[in-house]
């Protein structure tokens, strides 16, 4: 059987600048994780591009995140306007399903870190205006917003308005990449489900970029999603499909419901995927080894489609 795929994350858009990080490639066919041309054997798709920006960036590439930001969201614009029939923005869950039933893929626009809008809690409103509806506060850096999972440190009063701001305009709040202190801050402060856009299970896998079971649970009772990593990194010791299904699977045992678990590879934000994962065309395979493993078409249809739009509707309605 064959399932459409709502996909939490991917770094396509920083992808596609090249190595000057400027030349953008083409969406319609590259050598990236992920192009139209591959998509297309999906039956629906909906992927969340981020735009990817650090407070380094300057020293570690020679162009400012502010610029960066500038040069990823313009790509992704361009590219969907390119390729228009295939592909469009979609600004509503409405619009999803209705690409969906049309044969059109959904680009949903995101955040990775913050240094590309200067940290400002009031540029997120115009974020949402132009179809911006998920965002992290950082990425493996500290800023001022909050600690990361590689620095240790909790949200700052500007993190803390950060988070209150974004929920009111209707932009989900993706704890990825935060620092358990600041993590259960915002848990402790939440007004609306919070999504780990691509994070796995630390029990699986013990690396601070996964989830502790306490908090997939916290994340389960807002309501919100944790989205499946393909990362080499945050999967196990030579990982492959199963080992991607058993990070599934031990959610299960927390989830029985299957309400709470969604897809978030990573794709073009990493080097080494799981053996037998290559691109977005490998998404058809997972399912099928998940149904394998025991999971159940409803299971499968909920990971890969349903809970992402369940929580997508919740957060921006």
């Amino acid at each position: 059987m064959s399932f459409p795929v709502f996909d939490l994350h991917c770094d396509t858009a920083f992808a596609l600048l090249g190595a000057d990080h400027n030349s953008a490639g083409s969406l319609k066919q590259n050598e990236c994780h992920i192009d139209l041309e591959r998509a297309k054997i999906l039956p629906g798709y909906a992927q969340c591009f981020a735009c990817y920006t650090t407070s380094d960036m300057y020293e570690r590439l020679g162009v400012s995140p502010i610029l960066m930001f500038e040069r990823e969201l313009a790509t992704i614009q361009r590219e969907v306007d390119k390729n228009s029939r295939r592909i469009g923005i979609a600004y509503t869950p409405e619009q999803i399903e209705e690409n969906r039933k049309k044969g059109k893929a959904s680009a949903i626009l995101t955040l990775e870190g913050t240094a590309g809008i200067g940290y400002d809690p009031e540029l997120l409103q115009d974020l949402a205006l132009i179809g911006f509806r998920m965002a992290t506060l950082t990425w493996n850096e500290c800023n001022p917003l909050a600690g990361s999972h590689l620095t240790g440190g909790g949200l700052t009063d500007q993190g803390r308005e950060f988070v209150k701001e974004a929920q009111r305009v209707g932009i989900c709040v993706d704890v990825s990449h935060l620092s358990d202190e600041a993590f259960w801050q915002v848990i402790d402060m939440t007004d609306a489900p919070i999504v780990a856009s691509h994070s796995n299970s630390r029990k699986v896998w013990d690396t601070s970029r996964n989830l502790s079971d306490d908090m997939f649970r916290a994340i389960c009772r807002t309501g919100g999603v944790a989205g499946l990593n393909v990362y080499t990194d945050f999967l196990g010791d030579k990982p492959d499909l199963d080992t991607i299904c058993d990070h599934v699977l031990h959610w299960l045992e927390l989830d029985p419901d299957c309400r709470h678990i969604a897809l978030g590879g990573d794709l073009d934000g990493c080097d080494r995927l799981a053996e037998g994962f290559d691109g977005i065309q490998s998404y058809p395979a997972l399912a099928n080894r998940l149904l394998q493993r025991g999971l159940t078409e409803r299971n499968v249809m909920d990971i890969f489609w349903n809970n992402a739009m369940g929580v997508i509707t919740k957060c921006c309605m």
